[in-house]
């Protein structure tokens, strides 16, 4: 599975005196199409330079330092030499701090994943820890150093796999005020039943797999088309008018209703289940009755990234 990864980090779990040597492997990966700026006169492409400020030089990257200026106004230099000293630098240890429940973990913490590999003859520790977090309702908290930054970190378990999801220190989790909350109506009854009901009727299996990121896939068609034009430039052509957005929605009741409709249902009536495609048909429970697939409106209107 690792064969065509890099590992970007070696050491190993301390699961109390038991100790898993890894590899760790960054989890994900940015599809995104790439694009670099140039000149709109003549295509030449643009180049940054470093300039110092004082003597108005170009300053190649080995010969910059980094500064930290105080709210005062005075200015610290470190070297490189002098990010060495700390603590943080030497550390290739991932400690198990705590277990806790999986739930008490807000997922607005999640930062970035990882994929852990064991760096062992005789990976026994490595399925030991797995096969223990695969058994437990919780997650295991640790410490991870990667960069000089140390992170707080929950280590689970993905298709046997150990996965280490780094997460965002409290602080860095911005609060929110919203004073536009504080005075908001309280939903009616009848809302809320038609909009349980809407819910129900565009409720499914999660599978990833049914949504495609269109707008990389459009740009893809559009550069493909103009590599194929031999000018190297997109053909212009007149823009579709833009689909309007209804009005601010004052009656709720009413646009929940045209919701519904829009989904084959209507007030009051059981959600019938409604048939996948045969490669993706899967078995549903009895009771109670949900839909088995996304309704086509919803799917146009909600496109994800896969």
């Amino acid at each position: 599975m690792m064969g065509s990864m890099r590992s970007i980090w070696k050491g190993s779990i301390a699961f109390g005196l038991v100790n898993v040597p890894v590899k760790v492997y960054t989890a994900t990966e940015d599809h995104d199409i790439r694009f670099h700026q140039v000149h709109a006169k003549d295509g030449g492409r643009i180049k940054y330079d470093r300039v110092c400020q004082v003597c108005g030089k170009s300053v190649q990257f080995s010969d910059i330092d980094k500064a930290y200026v105080s709210p005062d106004g005075e200015q610290v230099v470190l070297t490189d030499e002098d990010f060495a000293k700390l603590p943080a630098a030497e550390k290739h240890e991932i400690p198990v701090l705590e277990f806790v429940p999986s739930d008490q973990i807000d997922p607005v913490l999640f930062d970035k994943s990882y994929y852990l590999e064991p760096d062992s003859a005789t990976p026994k520790a490595y399925q030991l820890l797995a096969a223990t977090l695969e058994r437990i309702d919780k997650t295991a908290l640790v410490h991870f150093t990667l960069r000089q930054k140390t992170r707080l970190a929950a280590l689970r378990v993905r298709e046997g796999v150990l996965v280490l999801q780094t997460l965002l220190w409290p602080d860095e989790v911005r609060a929110v005020d919203f004073p536009s909350l504080e005075d908001a109506p309280t939903p009616r009854p009848q809302e809320l039943k038609m909009a349980e009901t809407l819910v129900e009727s565009m409720s499914g299996d999660f599978d990833p797999g049914e949504y495609t990121d269109e707008y990389q896939i459009e740009l893809q068609k559009l550069l493909d088309e103009a590599i194929a034009s031999g000018t190297g430039k997109v053909e212009s052509t007149a823009a579709e008018p833009a689909e309007q957005p209804d009005a601010e929605v004052v009656d709720l009741v009413a646009a929940l209703q045209r919701s519904l409709e829009a989904s084959g249902r209507r007030e009051g009536e059981s959600a019938a289940p409604k048939k996948k495609p045969a490669k993706k048909a899967a078995a549903k429970k009895a009771a109670p009755r949900k839909s088995a697939s996304k309704s086509t409106a919803s799917k146009s209107t909600a496109r994800k990234g896969a």
